[in-house]
């Protein structure tokens, strides 16, 4: 099933609906102006149920095929949230609200999940019951987990679930998928060294906290360096280093602060002990202490196999097998859908979005070029994991 003509048809419409929630961008959990947008079309669709406020401002679209309500149930997801950034794309359709921006594509991700419901909606091309789920706060604040522990797979018992999410540098028009972990955890730890402050000019009366956080960046390289296998994927960036307030003061404390990236479970709990383990020595080498605050965060991404190979067929179908790469490499990056994975089977897969500014920039917009081939996808996916009898 490449692009139908119904579904070309329909583009100037998502376009627009795209560009209008582009205009308006919202952050975590304070999306109420987009999930009154999505709840406003999906009602117009003529869905068969649309429930909202699900963990706190989720909702969900529910769609049932030819036979009606009953047999088996998948779930397909879009994220909601915006970003806190400047837009300085100077588009036409650019953000209207200082300071919000979606950077990431989440109202492509709407627009295409729309559009998959607005034509399933009126063909009903399969059995059983497709959950529309929109979810809010992806971008830091777990809404994916928010939703679940609000009893989203409770009231809604999906079977399997699936995410997509746009790759800017991927063609338009081709997708990517992979077994296993393709998208990885995402931890934050913050460092405190405390010491003894003195004097600049007499710094043996003092425990420098600035001189053993110099030596715990430095060190801290090492665990990828020598001390994780050289097969495995992991990231240790540190992105803060806060301390001092004069130039003729050595302070009492210094803060070293940054992230963590991991592809497997194993690596990330390496990475935490490890990290600990320095951190402690040099404060100790430096006669000081160390206080660690570790924020364990999203879960790596990792997609059930079989279901990464039906969603790289789904995608063949609708763009060619020249056109989806089955073994795409994974990215450092985070994503809550993970938590959704963990609960259900199921498999996240990217759609190009060309040669585009990256993706958290200020640059960035979604490309309106990829719309259709989303929803032939999210369409082509309900009517193949749904057969109608």
């Amino acid at each position: 099933m490449p692009v139908s003509n119904r579904i070309a048809a329909l583009r100037p419409e998502i376009e627009a609906w795209r560009r209008a929630l582009h205009a308006a961008p919202e952050l975590l959990y304070e999306v109420n102006d987009t999930a009154a947008f999505v709840t406003a079309r999906l009602q117009e669709f003529g869905c068969d149920d649309v429930i909202t406020g699900i963990g706190q401002t989720g909702v969900v679209g529910l769609i049932h095929g030819r036979e009606g309500p009953g047999g088996r149930m998948i779930g397909l997801r879009a994220d909601m949230d915006a970003l806190p950034i400047v837009e300085e794309t100077g588009l036409p359709h650019a953000s209207k609200r200082p300071g919000m921006m979606h950077a990431c594509g989440h109202d492509g991700h709407m627009a295409m999940l729309l559009g998959a419901a607005k034509s399933l909606s009126e063909t009903r091309g399969f059995s059983g019951t497709v959950a529309l789920i929109f979810q809010p706060a992806e971008e830091g604040g777990a809404g994916g987990k928010a939703m679940i522990e609000d009893g989203l797979f409770a009231r809604f018992p999906v079977e399997k679930v699936y995410g997509m999410h746009n790759l800017p540098g991927m063609p338009v028009g081709k997708f990517g998928m992979r077994h296993g972990p393709i998208m990885a955890s995402t931890d934050e730890f913050a460092i405190t060294l405390k010491g003894r402050g003195s004097h600049a000019a007499m710094p043996h009366r003092s425990a420098d906290p600035i001189l053993a956080g110099a030596v715990l960046v430095q060190a801290l390289q090492a665990i990828v360096a020598r001390n994780t296998d050289p097969l495995k994927s992991l990231v240790v960036s540190v992105t803060q280093f806060h301390g001092g307030y004069a130039h003729n003061v050595i302070p009492d404390t210094a803060e070293v602060s940054g992230t963590v990236r991991a592809l497997g479970t194993d690596t990330r709990d390496l990475a935490e002990r490890r990290i600990r383990e320095i951190a402690a020595g040099i404060a100790a080498a430096h006669d000081l202490q160390a206080v660690i605050d570790w924020d364990r965060n999203y879960p790596v991404t990792v997609n059930d196999a079989a279901e990464s190979d039906f969603c790289a067929e789904v995608a063949m179908d609708v763009v060619g097998p020249a056109n989806v790469d089955p073994a795409a490499p994974p990215l450092l990056a985070g994503e809550d859908f993970s938590y959704m994975l963990e609960e259900k089977p199921g498999a996240y897969v990217f759609i190009g979005n060309g040669d585009s500014s990256g993706l958290h920039t200020a640059t960035y917009d979604f490309a309106d070029d990829a719309l259709t081939f989303g929803v032939s996808y999210w369409v082509r996916l309900v009517e193949r994991a749904l057969p109608a009898g």
